[in-house]
């Protein structure tokens, strides 16, 4: 048994709806990890979120090593229960899912480590863009919630990604997307992706889901194929060949239209066009979307390609502008969350440790969605920084602060509790006080 850890009352209703996943003893281990993981001010190592949540020199470590080396537990499976939690929290009855795509590299230089190699770092200084660490392609929800200032992306699943292994980018991100689509098959799913994720992995989605993503400046399009021509043989699979987008831009018809990104309201041109993106996606129709700035001198500044073919084109460059979220919900992970600090060495410590840290961000938000006080912090934090006042809305490092703060607050009424006991009374329980 574990000894009592104080776990914030609040946070506890929320992780009761995971707690299928886990027997009872990964349970106890799971929130009382969660709770060092969110509760913590220093590094998240395995030892450190034991540390945070109070059970250093009271359980061994081994236990919390052991959760990820070992334990009966599935990532993908934790992943979908939250996502349910988080649909039924976020997104009304109805309401299509929002899905993006991408992958993150985290450093590891062990050479027993598993999963290591030399690959692309999307965040290299150098002159080769890459580095020696475990990649994991991230799949995350994009929903709007009230205190913030931005949609925010929910990761929910992940995936180890190792070079040469055959299994490519683009073909974990599918997978990864299936499952979504087969746990909410009454929702459409609109999944982005930036240029990186084309690929013939999407050529066969399934009816509930479109794929959207940043075309390659050398994509080569074709025009949908001809109808039945009556002479013999099988009709062709693609017409005549379009060219570029470049060569798009030189013919297209351009319009003037206000599209919505990143939090603002501007003014482009846009073009539209419905084809084929034989070399990516053969015979699936796709629109491809022309944006250009009202005051840019190129043919165009960004294309945009589709399988959504009856969205109208502001809705396609307001989805793609929505991917941005996951490139921030990776740096909030890193640096606030701690995803990446436990340096774990074994196949299913790895495979487990990064989403484990990662699925961290999305427990916060929705305990800050039920429990948090956005007016409080925001009081709080214009208090500390008087000078900032263009602060209108909590960020995720607010969201730590007042998880610390519900804590504290458990843990000195959890002493005060353990007070009216003579000493010793009171030595062991579940992990959830």
């Amino acid at each position: 048994m574990l000894p009592v850890v104080t776990v914030p009352p609040s946070l506890s209703s929320v992780l009761e709806g995971l707690r299928g996943v886990f027997t009872a003893p990964s349970f106890a281990t799971f929130t009382a990890l969660i709770t060092g993981l969110l509760g913590a001010t220093g590094s998240r190592t395995v030892t450190g979120m034991w540390s945070a949540a109070g059970l250093a020199g009271r359980s061994h470590h081994a236990r919390a090593h052991r959760f990820f080396s070992h334990a009966r537990w599935d990532p993908d499976s934790l992943g979908l229960l939250l996502a349910r939690l988080v649909v039924a929290r976020f997104v009304p009855a109805g309401q299509a899912l929002r899905v993006v795509v991408d992958d993150t590299l985290f450093h590891r230089y062990g050479a027993k480590t598993h999963g290591v190699a030399w690959q692309h770092d999307g965040s290299a200084t150098g002159r080769d863009g890459i580095g020696r660490g475990n990649c994991f392609v991230v799949v995350g929800l994009v929903v709007t919630v009230p205190f913030l200032a931005r949609a925010i992306c929910l990761p929910v699943l992940f995936r180890l990604h190792i070079p040469r292994s055959g299994v490519s980018k683009p073909d974990a991100a599918r997978a990864l997307v299936g499952l979504l689509a087969r746990a909410f098959p009454e929702r459409r799913v609109h999944v982005t992706a930036d240029a990186a994720y084309r690929g013939p992995a999407w050529r066969t989605l399934p009816g509930s889901v479109t794929f959207t993503a940043r075309l390659a400046a050398n994509a080569v399009l074709y025009a949908l194929p001809p109808g039945p021509t009556g002479k013999r043989g099988h009709p062709a699979w693609k017409g005549p060949r379009l060219g570029t987008c470049t060569d798009l831009a030189a013919t297209a018809v351009w319009r003037t239209t206000s599209v919505t990104r990143y939090g603002k309201t501007d003014t482009v041109a846009i073009a539209t066009i419905t084809c084929l993106w034989w070399g990516s996606l053969h015979r699936t129709p796709v629109t491809v979307t022309l944006v250009k700035e009202t005051d840019s001198t190129q043919a165009y500044d960004i294309a945009l390609v589709s399988t959504d073919t009856d969205a109208p084109p502001e809705t396609i460059v307001a989805r793609y502008a929505d991917r941005w979220s996951v490139e921030q919900s990776i740096k909030d992970s890193k640096i606030l969350i701690g995803a990446g600090d436990a340096a774990n060495r074994l196949r299913l410590a790895v495979e487990r440790g990064v989403p484990f840290a990662m699925l961290g961000l999305t427990v916060l938000v929705l305990w800050y969605a039920g429990h948090g006080s956005a007016d409080m912090d925001l009081a709080a934090a214009r208090a500390r920084a008087p000078w900032n006042r263009k602060k209108t809305h909590v960020s995720v490092d607010d969201m730590l602060i007042a998880f610390r703060r519900a804590r504290i607050t458990a843990v000195t009424a959890g002493q005060e509790t353990l007070d009216h006991y003579p000493a010793g009374a009171v030595t062991s329980g579940s992990a959830a006080a």
